[in-house]
């Protein structure tokens, strides 16, 4: 199987980039994708060429470390799945395939394919701790959780915040990522105390990285990964207008 591909080189933040021509053969339409760009960056090392940066971590769907902008989709044209859950089989041979790094104001460009995502570290720092009894652990049954909140909680924690929601986002907005971490604490009892300030926090602090705002398009739930649901982005703004109203009555 051979592949045409069309990738983004760029040396650092500082400096223009642009989509460079390569082709690589020989390859097993069972390869997952970032397997290929491996075969690819064996190859430009064999030549004496710099290898393509790109972020990688577990490869088992999980870390979201795998940001990439495959043929004008986050993460490529699979439904539901990361860039290292992508398989070749998705492509025909013979295809040209085009692949950048994440476009956001708020995720700068360190090399090639590797974006600086730390703005969503700090949205989370932001959110702050839960208040919670150290000591023995409680008995189960002495925190009562609605199955259905439960169920919803663990869905909001499914995020992997790789960005491909933003990345989606005509408007860069990160309104799906915040809700998500938002929503998980919210439905649970242990989330309650902090409830208002962790929705006033992460929300002032997705506003001061640059974000774009949300105008409900939906993109960022259609190509989520893990199928994050908009319906969190409702209870967000829930939240920070109730907390919004709170601190000016205070």
């Amino acid at each position: 199987m051979k592949l045409n591909l069309k990738v983004w080189r760029q040396k650092n933040a500082n400096v223009a980039g642009k989509l460079v021509d390569y082709t690589v053969d020989g390859l097993n339409p069972d390869m997952s994708f970032l397997e290929m760009v491996d075969v690819l960056n064996d190859h430009l090392v064999k030549k004496g060429e710099e290898p393509v940066a790109f972020d990688h971590d577990c490869r088992e769907g999980i870390c979201g470390m795998c940001s990439m902008y495959i043929d004008g989709r986050a993460h490529g044209p699979q439904h539901a799945a990361t860039t290292c859950q992508l398989y070749l089989r998705s492509f025909k041979d013979g295809d040209t395939v085009h692949v950048e790094p994440w476009r956001s104001r708020a995720f700068p460009i360190v090399k090639d394919l590797v974006t600086d995502r730390s703005a969503f570290d700090r949205i989370i720092a932001a959110g702050g701790f839960i208040s919670v009894n150290t000591g023995q652990a409680q008995d189960a049954n002495n925190l009562p959780v609605d199955k259905h909140d439960a169920e919803k909680a663990m869905d909001a924690a499914a995020c992997i915040g790789c960005g491909a929601c933003v990345a989606a986002c005509p408007n860069g907005a990160a309104m799906l990522f915040v809700s998500a971490k938002i929503s998980q604490l919210a439905l649970l009892p242990q989330g309650q105390p902090e409830r208002d300030l962790r929705a006033l926090r992460m929300v002032e602090q997705m506003d001061a990285e640059g974000f774009g705002n949300c105008s409900n398009i939906g993109a960022c739930e259609a190509e989520c990964p893990k199928e994050i649901k908009l319906t969190n982005i409702a209870r967000m703004n829930r939240d920070f207008l109730a907390a919004s109203v709170g601190s000016e009555t205070e």
